[in-house]
């Protein structure tokens, strides 16, 4: 249960990485038994301050103290061992291992070298039976288990070392439904016991459902903290941007023309299975179902990543008739670009400058004679940098430096540097703060305004119902048909998407 004293207090924490100012004089503290979200936008400070607090970063100023207690954590494992846990947005799990295994890592007994994993089962089983999944069984091996699954035992991680405070960095990015229900139900459960939890979202939503207190930082100092309850969505963007957001999910007036992408009875090797639209230029289409139900796949299919078993994609380009492909270079030539929902393995190049990603799809165009000319280069990641307020010190800067966020933007203006006909879009919101999903909403109106064909899949549904032309939904690979977005509820695509119902579902 909730106390009213902090079992955490950060005090005037300041920190600078050259002459970056990444926290200001920030006061933080959290109670136990409470979950206090920690909001703000891609840059604000947050990823920072928890690095204060795990040990990982040292202040260059300020104080903390734990449990009443002075608390100065020389590196990551002084903070776990006094009771600091961090779960990350990217699971860190070795997925060859068993659940116990995972569990268990750094903290095994092994006298004379020897694994003693009797000693540790009966602890492991404690810590799995209070998340009430039975499927988790310590024997398993992780990589068989499904996302949400693994964020569970990440979970049960922290559990085992007796965390008194829980970090969860964007826990629910990757989760279906399902699975993020499942999660509130353990956060409850940890708020009984007394453990502490610092939930950091940009799901605003999910923050109103389960979090108690909230604290916003913005250009690395706390601007605002309080009561969830008592504090409107509304009231927390604007504490986050520094300004009103009129419009949420503004619309770019647009004309939607011919047909440009055709997917005929499209087969996967598992999925999509038989897919058939069309997207036709100016057209924002967007793709809603739950994770794992093939979405992803189909976009893999169309691009040419994936292979397809049957069924065809004809793309008509700008400059002739309809062309078939099956190699994403080709797609590429044809005017397609993709974006990846998976942007640390296949979207960036995260060592190489952000410069470098910006231009990697068509550094022809910044050749000379076999030469790379850098200042163009330079000068064109510099446009987009600042179209797409990217927060970054300069154009050379790695993009492994910038937040998950910014790396977002990075890999969206990479695509739109080539001028593409036709952009598949593969979660491009996720792990934007909210000011910066306003701005790509635009942006995306803006590229239909241009004549772009967008197909768009997103797992937040107020995103697609606010800014989409038309919608699908996709159950176990299969599509429904494509309707106006007016025609359709938030019930009834969760309807569809669970059940793959026939019935109509305009209202």
């Amino acid at each position: 249960m909730a106390s009213d004293w902090p079992i955490l207090q950060m005090r005037g924490i300041c920190k600078r990485f050259g002459s970056t100012v990444a926290l200001e004089g920030v006061d933080f503290e959290v109670r136990r038994g409470e979950v206090h979200a920690l909001i703000g936008e891609n840059g604000a400070g947050k990823s920072t301050l928890m690095k204060v607090l795990s040990g990982a970063v040292a202040p260059d100023a300020g104080e903390l103290v734990l449990d009443g207690l002075p608390y100065r954590p020389s590196d990551p494992s002084v903070g776990r061992q006094l009771g600091i846990a961090m779960i990350y947005q990217e699971l860190t799990l070795a997925p060859h291992l068993s659940v116990e295994d995972n569990i268990a890592l750094g903290l095994e007994q092994h006298p004379l070298g020897l694994l003693q994993r009797r000693r540790l089962r009966p602890r492991v089983c404690e810590v799995l039976s209070i998340l009430h999944h039975p499927d988790i069984s310590p024997t398993r091996r992780v990589g068989d288990l499904r996302v949400g699954s693994q964020q569970l035992v990440e979970v049960a991680r922290a559990l085992f070392t007796q965390a008194k405070i829980i970090v969860m960095d964007e826990p629910t990015s990757s989760l279906s439904q399902r699975d993020t229900e499942a999660l509130f139900e353990v956060i409850g459960r940890l708020k009984e016991s007394g453990v502490a939890v610092v939930y950091i979202s940009h799901f605003l939503e999910e923050i109103k459902r389960v979090a108690d207190r909230f604290t916003v930082l913005r250009d690395g100092r706390a601007v605002g903290s309080g009561k969830v309850a008592a504090t409107s969505i509304a009231e927390i963007v604007e504490l986050m941007v520094g300004r009103k957001l009129t419009e949420m999910f503004p619309r770019t007036p647009h004309t939607v023309g011919e047909s440009i992408l055709l997917l005929n009875e499209l087969w996967g090797k598992s999925l999509p299975c038989g897919v058939s639209l069309h997207l036709r230029r100016g057209e924002i289409l967007g793709v809603a179902g739950l994770v794992g139900a093939g979405r992803t796949e189909m976009l893999r299919a169309v691009y040419g990543l994936d292979p397809v078993r049957r069924g065809e994609v004809r793309v008509a380009t700008l400059s002739g008739p309809e062309r078939r492909a099956r190699h994403p270079s080709h797609r590429l030539a044809q005017g397609m670009g993709l974006l990846s929902e998976n942007r640390k393995e296949e979207g960036l190049a995260t060592r190489l400058s952000i410069a470098a990603n910006m231009t990697l799809a068509n550094l022809r165009d910044f050749a000379w004679f076999g030469w790379l000319n850098l200042r163009r280069e330079r000068e064109a990641a510099r446009r987009w940098i600042q179209r797409m307020e990217i927060r970054a010190r300069e154009a050379a800067q790695p993009v492994s430096d910038l937040s998950g966020g910014n790396q977002q933007k990075v890999a969206l203006g990479r695509l739109l540097q080539q001028d593409l006909d036709v952009l598949l879009l593969d979660e491009p919101t996720r792990g934007i703060d909210v000011g910066s999903k306003v701005q790509i909403y635009r942006l995306i109106g803006e590229l239909a305004a241009q004549g772009k064909a967008i197909l768009f899949v997103s797992s937040y549904l107020p995103e697609l119902m606010g800014i989409c032309d038309t919608l699908a939904v996709m159950h176990r690979g299969r599509l429904s048909e494509t309707r106006p977005v007016s025609e359709w509820s938030e019930q009834a695509i969760m309807a569809w998407a669970t059940t793959a119902s026939d019935s109509k579902v305009a209202e």
